[in-house]
């Protein structure tokens, strides 16, 4: 599973939110007990828990169904939440590229509307939402995490130009990109954003 689609279903499981519940199981590894993803038990850590598209695979791999929501009383998927999980797993995978509402819509095969409108009437934002919420996940995740060039890091997550990245992420978080990366990276700035000469 990509780590944004794993970041989406696990913010389901942290708010116990149903939207996932059939499509996505969740197995805690330091239990051996299998969930739907809305439980109402204890949230697991994100390190020990491993996502299954069905129930028979988690039951392959060991784990037990849960007393409490019972995962094998999961009845008929509904057609919305399998449509908005169809529509995660594309921006997961294509966050870094140009994807508007009618092309999401179109890999889908139904009308930009329809897709507006049950999207966002299963998890509550609008696929454009969605989209934003992973590249700024991925976003702070570079900043933090590498060294790459602030117009590099801009790209990567589907905003060319470092002018346009640099306002789009202040818009969201408050903060530029580089003053981000200080608070994170204790100081160290990024010298491109800044135009200050590199070192030799």
């Amino acid at each position: 599973m990509e780590q944004e689609l794993f970041d989406l279903v696990y913010r389901a499981v942290v708010n116990r939110d149903a939207a996932y519940d059939g499509l996505y199981y969740t197995g805690v590894r330091t239990t051996g007990i299998v969930c739907r993803p809305s439980c109402r038990a204890r949230t697991p850590k994100p390190d020990n828990v491993t996502f299954y598209p069905s129930l028979e695979e988690a039951l392959q791999a060991g784990f037990r169904p849960c007393k409490r929501c019972r995962p094998e009383e999961g009845g008929t998927l509904r057609p919305d939440a399998v449509l908005a999980a169809q529509a995660d797993a594309v921006i997961a995978a294509e966050y870094g590229r140009r994807l508007t509402l009618p092309e999401l819509a179109k890999r889908l095969k139904i009308s930009p509307s329809h897709l507006h409108r049950v999207y966002k009437a299963v998890t509550g934002v609008t696929p454009a939402a969605a989209l934003e919420q992973v590249r700024l996940a991925r976003a702070r995740e570079l900043l933090r995490d590498s060294g790459r060039p602030v117009s590099e890091i801009g790209r990567a997550v589907g905003l060319r130009g470092a002018s346009h990245f640099a306002a789009w992420f202040q818009r969201h978080e408050g903060v530029s990109p580089t003053a981000y990366r200080e608070q994170h990276q204790g100081g160290i700035a990024d010298e491109r954003e800044c135009n200050v000469p590199a070192h030799p």
